[in-house]
């Protein structure tokens, strides 16, 4: 099993994860209820290669994954990384978590991410690798959005205590995980809101090959 990092990454743990997917529509009426786009990309569906699922009705809605073809969508051929998360903080649009994460990013200012510090329309955050624990199962993601319900909960998301996330609804979730790592990941729900796990940040080089290196977000 994958080990935890020694020390520059803390582990959180027994953090509740939803499942979100591209193209999903959970609430129309909503700021923040559309998969359609995320926060760093305002055309995710198209860039993502369409519905990370299946349409019906009109309605991109999402469907188990299964080890045989390594946990990717089996009706659409992805053209970035269908291994993806979102953690709750924003660092281009929300101005709190902007205007902190040269301080409390701990990559912010290694090479090939400080020159970003000083374009505000670039992310510190997207691309970036997650290790997601689940029992027994490791399984690595790419941050492709921004959330669940808060976006500059910096004490949990870079804290070194363990901190809860400040999110209230979803039962409390810290993050939201894709199809392919709920699959992954062996999740008791294919939508629900009782899984949780534990999980860190992972530097590039240190992310092993899985059916999360076949297709890798860089964009």
């Amino acid at each position: 099993m994958f080990p935890p990092p020694a020390g520059r990454y803390p582990v959180h743990t027994d953090v509740v994860a939803t499942t979100f997917w591209v193209g999903e529509v959970f609430d129309p009426t909503a700021e923040d209820g559309s998969q359609v786009f995320s926060t760093y990309d305002d055309d995710w569906l198209a860039h993502y290669g369409g519905c990370d699922g299946v349409v019906v009705d009109d309605q991109c809605r999402t469907e188990p994954r299964v080890a045989t073809n390594g946990w990717f969508p089996t009706r659409m051929a992805p053209r970035e990384n269908p291994f993806y998360l979102d953690l709750p903080f924003d660092d281009v649009n929300d101005p709190e978590a902007a205007a902190v994460r040269a301080e409390v990013v701990p990559w912010a200012h290694d090479p090939g991410w400080a020159e970003r510090l000083a374009d505000p329309d670039r992310s510190l955050m997207k691309n970036r690798w997650v290790a997601v624990r689940k029992g027994e199962r490791v399984c690595f993601g790419q941050v492709q959005d921004a959330g669940p319900g808060e976006y500059d909960d910096a004490a949990y998301v870079f804290g070194v205590d363990d901190a809860r996330p400040a999110n209230e609804r979803y039962n409390g979730a810290g993050m939201d995980v894709s199809p392919a790592l709920n699959g992954c990941l062996g999740f008791a729900e294919l939508d629900g809101q009782d899984d949780r796990v534990d999980w860190w940040f992972v530097d590039d080089a240190d992310v092993p090959a899985g059916s999360w290196t076949r297709v890798v977000t860089t964009r």
